[in-house]
């Protein structure tokens, strides 16, 4: 029998004997106008990058990117989140440029170049094993000032993620906007340090992101936490806004706090989305699905204008589990999730005013101004 080498799951595609080419995004699309259900699936039908090299020559703002790893609890499936999406569409053909934010009326492909950059490598019998590929990539986009937008897998991803981001920016001046129904704070998950339930302790005890500046905005979890759990969350600074106090302060008033303690320290935020942060009604093709939740019109416009009024430089997008999404309405939720918070960046690229803007052609008379 060959002898199979250890890294084999890591390996890159040699290219060698391949045409040279230039530098630069390349158009996967034969066609300019064609249906969802044709074509090679990008993200809404985007060009690819291979390398940073690719990337610069691009002068590339966004590079979305696939982490598919999936070995936490739950319901298992995550893995083909990234696939999911990126085939989501069923409506609108494969055509960006056409695309326009209806509540802003920005056109956030003709604001950003925007790519597809591939996935990262994983180890399907290693989480731990995977995490580092996915910081490599992730940093790798980063530092070419373009912005990562990533697309889970499960959470276990975001220690990676959000630590590559401060990789490039500096351990103490990236906060985190964390959208879930979970803390994922645990110190271990069966005595496994990288899991799904544990990526925030990772990165404080790592001290790649201060407590301080994690602000959590959803959680409800039935099973957890456990008391401890919440004395460790207090006791480092976590800013925790439960739905508990969503409910009772509504979800306005929570945010915009949310907002400004993104805003208390760090220079830069990285936002992380757990798709489960909404209820199952709206998104039940996820692993641990918790009612009751955020609704898509209180998620949706909250990314958009996240990444509008604070300076974001990194994004995760994790949990979806085709599998369970007999709709496809998790994919669905979670495509619009990345086009709202591409919207936003394209509206701080454009200088509109804030807070939470809308064009007034859409958006009628204020409030103080109704009949």
């Amino acid at each position: 029998m060959e002898d199979v080498p250890a890294d084999a799951w890591r390996r890159t595609v040699d290219r060698t004997s391949e045409p040279g080419r230039e530098p630069g995004p390349i158009n996967l699309q034969r066609y300019a106008f064609a249906p969802p259900y044709a074509g090679i699936a990008t993200l809404f039908g985007l060009p690819l990058c291979l390398n940073q090299d690719d990337l610069r020559a691009g002068r590339v703002d966004v590079a979305v990117l696939g982490a598919p790893v999936d070995m936490s609890t739950g319901h298992r499936g995550a893995a083909f989140g990234p696939r999911a999406i990126r085939a989501d569409e069923r409506c609108l053909p494969h055509s960006p440029h056409l695309l326009i934010n209806p509540s802003t009326r920005v056109k956030p492909f003709e604001e950003l170049t925007v790519v597809d950059y591939g996935d990262a490598a994983v180890d399907l019998f290693s989480i731990d094993n995977s995490m580092e590929p996915i910081r490599a990539l992730v940093r790798e986009i980063a530092e070419t000032g373009a912005i990562p937008i990533v697309l889970g897998g499960d959470h276990s991803i975001l220690w990676p993620d959000a630590a590559a981001v401060a990789d490039v920016y500096g351990a103490g001046n990236v906060g985190v906007v964390h959208f879930d129904a979970h803390p994922d704070c645990a110190p271990h998950l069966a005595g496994h340090l990288a899991s799904h339930a544990t990526p925030i302790r990772r990165l404080i005890e790592d001290e790649h992101i201060p407590g301080r500046n994690f602000v959590q905005v959803g959680l409800r979890s039935a099973i957890a936490p456990e008391d401890d759990l919440l004395d460790w969350m207090r006791e480092h600074g976590l800013r925790a806004h439960f739905m508990a106090e969503i409910d009772r302060r509504g979800f306005d008033v929570v945010l915009q706090q949310a907002i400004e303690e993104a805003l208390d320290g760090p220079e830069y935020v990285f936002v992380s989305l757990d798709i489960d942060v909404l209820d199952p009604a709206f998104a039940p093709g996820t692993g641990t699905p918790e009612p009751p939740g955020l609704t898509n019109r209180e998620l949706l416009p909250a990314i958009r204008r996240l990444c509008h009024e604070v300076p974001v430089v990194g994004m995760d997008l994790v949990e979806v589990a085709p599998h369970l999404d007999p709709g496809c309405t998790t994919t669905m939720n979670a495509r619009r999730a990345v086009f709202e918070a591409l919207s936003g960046i394209a509206a701080r690229r454009k200088g509109l005013p804030g807070p939470d803007y809308l064009d007034p052609r859409v958006a009628g008379p204020p409030p103080d101004r109704q009949a």
